[in-house]
């Protein structure tokens, strides 16, 4: 059982992966923010909002949204189904809630864990009831308001036995708030026979250090997709989410799309522990660097009989100056697992380029259309709505230039 005083020691404590962050030169984020009724009517947060896929849309199910520390709007069209709450307000509410709090994850994994169960941060609190199944995603949306201040959340995600949900998050920065650090914890618990799908939309500013750290623990024949997108500048990102697959017959599915620009640096991966037999994992990660620095992770551990995964690592180097690193791992500790990877780091084809060229279009647009294709193509079987979601945030990144 941790104490305070052995999480306060991890107050200096480094992330095992990505560039350190002095935290200490961040001030907390605002918890008591602007009120939101309709995101139609919110200024200039709208256009930020908008360019990572949160917007006024019937297709929704509910919408929650944080500025800084503090929860700024949250609506429900499915009471009957789904609970949105703040974590802080959902605690309140019922005592069962603390029996999931820091389950998933140790507080004491790296200093951005630690500052978050210090702060006692806020969060969204998403109940899918037993056997509910969404028909439409719930959207999130964290966005940093303040230069020079640390987001610190934590988010708690329970699905309860037989249901289902879809949750996109989009996550940005303000124009004015480019130096600033983003921390996100995510515990997700899905129950037997239970589905979840988990999408982030990141956008950020060309100085912003990002830390999200998500685990997801998962029940007997339930499933997990998540899906990560980085299509814009950032300065330095550090992401590698874990499932733990403790249910016979649980799967999961992490897919991973990011493009490195000049002056970023990119550190993404994930991880799966089948820890039950006949359990099921695959890692896809598409990545791109345009003179960034980008590291692609996966690895997979095999703990029981008659687990399966694979995990494929594939990269682009656009222009010279930019690093590209795959590092794939697999670790088998029983005789009867199967588990495969592969990983490929390559560029254009020249003569894919003047094909296209040879079609009218110039060169930019034929490079631009190759990227779409790498990148969309690593994804299968995604539901519309966040399929949508990821052609614009394509359409609006700088590929081919």
């Amino acid at each position: 059982m941790q104490t305070g005083e052995d999480v306060k020691k991890a107050l200096d404590k480094k992330a095992a992966y990505g560039k350190d962050i002095d935290i200490d030169r961040f001030e907390e984020g605002e918890r008591d923010v602007k009120q939101i009724d309709e995101i139609e009517d919110s200024g200039d947060l709208k256009e930020t909002m908008d360019h990572v896929g949160v917007t006024d849309q019937e297709d929704r199910l509910g919408t929650i949204i944080f500025i800084d520390n503090g929860m700024s709007h949250c609506s429900n069209k499915a009471q009957d189904g789904v609970e949105l709450l703040s974590t802080q307000e959902a605690l309140k509410k019922y005592d069962w809630v603390k029996d999931y709090m820091w389950k998933a994850i140790d507080p004491s994994k790296d200093k951005y864990t630690a500052k978050t169960y210090l702060e006692n941060s806020d969060g969204y609190f998403i109940h899918v009831k037993e056997g509910y199944k969404a028909k439409y995603p719930v959207q999130t949306c964290m966005l940093l308001n303040k230069n020079k201040s640390i987001q610190n959340l934590h988010n708690l995600i329970i699905v309860d036995e037989g249901a289902s949900l879809e949750i996109i998050t989009g996550c940005s920065t303000t124009h004015h708030s480019n130096d600033a650090l983003h921390v996100g914890v995510s515990e997700i618990y899905i129950k037997d026979n239970a589905n979840l799908q988990f999408s982030m939309i990141h956008s950020w500013g060309k100085e912003t250090g990002v830390r999200p750290r998500t685990a997801c623990m998962i029940g007997k024949n339930g499933s997990y997709t998540n899906n990560y997108i980085l299509l814009n500048p950032v300065g330095s990102l550090q992401s590698y989410p874990v499932a733990n697959l403790n249910g016979e017959g649980a799967s999961c599915a992490f897919n991973t799309m990011c493009l490195a620009e000049k002056g970023s640096n990119v550190d993404t991966g994930g991880m799966a522990v089948l820890n039950a037999p006949d359990t099921n994992a695959q890692i896809m990660s598409r990545s791109i660097t345009k003179g960034g620095s980008m590291i692609a992770r996966g690895r997979l551990v095999g703990n029981a009989s008659g687990a399966k995964a694979h995990l494929e690592c594939r990269s682009i180097v656009l222009e010279d100056g930019g690093t590209t690193l795959a590092i794939p791992e697999l670790e088998a500790r029983v005789a009867d697992v199967e588990m495969t990877h592969e990983a490929a780091v390559g560029k254009i084809a020249r003569d894919q380029v003047e094909y296209l060229m040879s079609r009218g279009l110039t060169e930019d647009e034929a490079i631009a259309m190759i990227i779409r294709g790498f990148l969309a193509g690593s994804i299968e079987g995604l539901p519309p709505s966040l399929k949508n979601e990821i052609d614009a945030a394509i359409s609006k990144a700088n590929l081919g230039n």
